[in-house]
């Protein structure tokens, strides 16, 4: 296991053989070479409670050594390991070399390993849950190490792929036995030939080609890095407590942000965060990857947009910088890819104080996220449904599916449709008596589709009551989402007014063989929109009009303010949504609640 060793090893069987004091000098400078001592490095050890096994890492001459064994195995076994390794590594070099012979006893007495804790030696009938403790000192020869007993480590380490100057570049990092509040960060800018170095003191120790730019969990580059590679020095900590660093080093080179984006203005609204009891929420469908990238978006419903503004790894880099421009407390939104929540959304979102939970369609590649400010609340609960399956299944909505099965093929419809409910129950950490529920939903996209629109909100509204009553009686009501419905339609008449005649023409919007003719009353009183009714929240190329919503109940909460929407000039610079300078088919609503204390 040890060959690495062999080299150097193989020179001293003849100083092993002599107990000389002169000898042993000698070999003690040998080892010294090979390792020394006065730099003692770490041997990590991973032992969990419960788990059968222990994984024992350390390093070698830059060579990597990791052993899993049984935690309750003997020390002795596992050192017995470590010197036979020695012993293999040695007895290979040894053929190489016909005409000298070497002796199991002199290799036994070469492969010297022992464990020590607080100076004195380990017993080998210790096991290795016990025997392996912080603090403790591993011996190889005449090289030790300190030993590192479940120490913070990064089990992910990350640079996102793209890096555009004046957006925030946030390293994916999980951390285990650490906090990542507590991690130090370190950014190096590497300095190109013909390129005057930045600003920044050059650190002791590292290469002369790199230059430290800054400190932190997030850096931002300027114009000036534009055409730099980024450095990350990150080490693992739990409070004072530190593990073993990492270096990471992008893959490209920083390049040209878009200039003045549809946000950036929208950004003087909410430098600051919301001061409680006010807080502020974004809703915002962020546009999937899984659509953006179809050839029906490309040549058909964003033919306008330069192909590279499509790509998943430039429009992150313009979501993040909006996202985080917001200061929200509460961020919902919808066609959020299973790959963008746990690489890009968490990772950013999180740097910036917000914790997040997703819901994935069934059947799809994207879903919902709810984000929330971890400094003003906590997570309760979650009540996340498929609204279709709900509808079959949950006893509360049988009334609602007696009058949808009148029509068997209204019914089929309904039923194919993956379309979600995410329901989370908060408590408010400045008053823990408060509770919020915040639901967040994208409902059936059809133009044609208001029936089916209008059943799924009605289980949705049946679902919310039932959750409010049963886990958080009294708490308001927070209701964002891509409702694709403009304010003249049913959804939104069902909402804000809390009833649908069955008279409207949304019954019969899909045709005669799947209309239905019914009277849907609300769960709840008349509900608000905080954002008014825009004239748009959605701007493509063929089509315009609000779809979006971040519905209140008025009786709890109050608008203080709603952020401005994009001019539409500035909307409609580069022709229509997505953009160069805007990174979804939708804008982002965002708007200040005050809660009634």
């Amino acid at each position: 296991m040890f060959n690495h060793l062999s080299a150097a090893l193989s020179l001293l069987p003849r100083l092993l053989l002599s107990s000389s004091s002169s000898s042993h000098r000698a070999l003690t400078r040998a080892c010294s070479r090979l390792l020394p001592c006065s730099s003692m490095e770490p041997a990590v050890v991973r032992c969990i409670p419960g788990e059968p096994k222990l994984t024992i890492s350390f390093s070698l001459e830059g060579s990597h050594k990791h052993m899993l064994r049984d935690q309750g195995e003997t020390l002795g076994k596992v050192l017995a390991r470590i010197s036979n390794g020695i012993i293999k590594g040695q007895g290979k070099a040894k053929k190489s070399k016909k005409n000298k012979v070497q002796q199991p006893s002199e290799a036994a007495e070469l492969a010297l390993v022992k464990l020590f804790h607080d100076g004195d030696e380990v017993a080998d009938t210790a096991l290795n849950s016990d025997a392996w403790q912080d603090g403790s000192v591993l011996q190889v020869g005449d090289v030790k190490y300190s030993v590192q007993r479940n120490p913070p480590t990064f089990t992910t380490a990350e640079l996102p792929l793209s890096l555009l100057a004046g957006f925030p570049v946030c390293p994916k990092l999980e951390v285990e036995f650490g906090n990542l509040q507590d991690c130090e960060f370190t950014w190096f800018k590497e300095n190109v030939p013909n390129k005057s170095p930045e600003a920044g003191a050059e650190v002791s120790g590292q290469a002369s080609s790199w230059t430290e730019v800054g400190s932190g969990r997030v850096h931002v580059p300027s114009n000036q890095d534009i055409g730099c590679r980024f450095k990350l020095c990150c080490t693992p900590k739990d409070g004072a407590r530190s593990g073993p660093a990492k270096e990471l080093v992008s893959v490209g080179a920083v390049e040209a942000g878009p200039g003045v984006c549809t946000f950036d203005n929208r950004h003087a609204y909410t430098i600051r965060e919301a001061e409680w009891p006010a807080m502020r929420v974004v809703s915002y469908n962020i546009l999937a990857d899984i659509y953006a990238q179809t050839e029906l978006s490309k040549t058909v419903l964003y033919p306008y947009c330069a192909p590279y503004a499509l790509q998943l790894d430039y429009r992150q880099n313009l979501i993040k910088k909006e996202l985080t421009g917001y200061n929200a407390d509460i961020v919902c939104l919808q066609e959020v890819d299973k790959g963008v929540f746990t690489d890009s959304l968490i990772p950013t979102l999180d740097a910036f104080g917000l914790d997040g939970v997703f819901k994935i369609k069934e059947k799809q590649h994207e879903g919902l996220a709810t984000f929330y400010r971890r400094s003003k609340f906590k997570l309760l609960s979650r009540h996340d449904i498929m609204l279709s399956e709900a509808l079959t299944s949950d006893p509360i909505h049988t009334e609602l599916l007696e009058k949808v099965s009148a029509n068997g093929t209204l019914k089929d419809k309904i039923m194919q449709r993956s379309t979600t409910l995410q329901v989370t129950v908060l408590e408010d950490l400045n008053k823990p008596d408060r509770k919020l529920c915040v639901a967040n939903t994208h409902l059936y996209w059809h133009p044609k589709g208001g029936n089916v629109r209008l059943v799924q909100l009605g289980v949705a509204m049946q679902h919310l009551s039932h959750v409010i009553n049963e886990v958080a009686p009294g708490a308001p009501l927070v209701f964002c989402g891509d409702f694709n419905s403009t304010p003249n339609a049913g959804v939104f008449q069902l909402v804000t007014e809390a009833a649908v005649p069955q008279e409207h023409s949304d019954w019969s919007s899909s045709g005669p063989e799947e209309s239905c003719s019914m009277e849907l009353l609300s769960t709840f009183p008349p509900l608000l929109s905080a954002c008014n009714q825009p004239a748009y929240t959605n701007y493509v190329g063929g089509f315009h009009g609000c779809l979006d919503y971040i519905f209140i109940q008025p009786d709890s909460m109050q608008v203080e303010q709603m952020i401005p929407l994009p001019s539409h000039q500035e909307v409609t610079t580069y022709e229509a949504l997505p953009s160069v300078a805007h990174p979804s088919d939708h804008i982002a609503l965002v708007c200040d609640l005050r809660w009634n204390p």
